[in-house]
């Protein structure tokens, strides 16, 4: 797998070269900052060599505040199937929001402290790179909280927030059944509750997901 990383912290960004390449896969290109970013996908785009994902903090040079969510999402606006994975140290809604407007391909945001748990992480990135969903469960749970109060989420009963929460993430039914200690045919029952309270088409996969979490962006955020 071609990766391109981006990260502004030489002692992380070397750490997370060292890692890949112990799992077999290729970083094409590690840069520190978002013009490089851009330039590194451009390049290797034009010569027919397209990254399978692009691996990018949130806050790099040269302003060091959002730069690096705002070149993924420059990139996947200009070539909307590029599998993108934003690692952030805190959960912020309209780094979130915006990049899950953005482009069709793979995508997924995590926070940082989940990069030590090695399997879990490669784990995402190779789903975000075939084209899957990963959020971070911190991040699912906050957008699920700060959306009680208006829009369609808010018809659903606690029990069915925590199934979406846990949908959101990518698990399956048997997954969020072993999780909360119940039974498939409960879950099924919550997850075609549902669908019905936010009139989604019953569906598995990532078009579920997709379709949960536009849900979750039709309810205000605070920037």
């Amino acid at each position: 797998m071609r990766i391109v990383l981006a990260e502004d912290s030489a002692l992380l960004r070397e750490g997370l070269v060292g890692l890949f390449e112990r799992f077999g896969h290729t970083v094409t290109d590690a840069v520190p900052g978002a013009p490089s970013l851009v330039e590194a996908v451009d390049r290797a785009i034009a010569a027919g060599r397209a990254p399978h994902i692009v691996i990018t903090d949130v806050r790099m040079p040269p302003d060091n505040t959002d730069d690096g969510l705002r070149a993924a999402v420059q990139l996947r606006r200009r070539y909307p199937e590029l599998p993108v994975l934003v690692l952030s140290q805190y959960i912020a809604d309209a780094y979130a929001t915006q990049l899950l407007d953005s482009g069709t391909g793979g995508v997924g945001y995590l926070l940082k402290d989940r990069v030590g748990r090695v399997t879990d992480f490669m784990q995402s990135v190779q789903a975000v790179a075939a084209g899957g969903i990963v959020i971070d469960p911190d991040v699912i749970r906050h957008l699920l909280n700060r959306s009680t109060d208006a829009g369609p989420l808010a018809r659903l009963t606690p029990r069915e927030r925590e199934v979406l929460a846990r949908m959101a993430e990518g698990r399956t039914n048997g997954e969020i059944a072993a999780i909360l200690s119940v039974s498939e045919a409960a879950i099924a029952k919550h997850i075609g509750s549902i669908f019905s309270k936010l009139e989604l088409a019953h569906d598995d996969g990532h078009r579920r997901v997709r379709a949960v979490l536009l849900h979750l962006r039709a309810s205000p955020l605070d920037p």
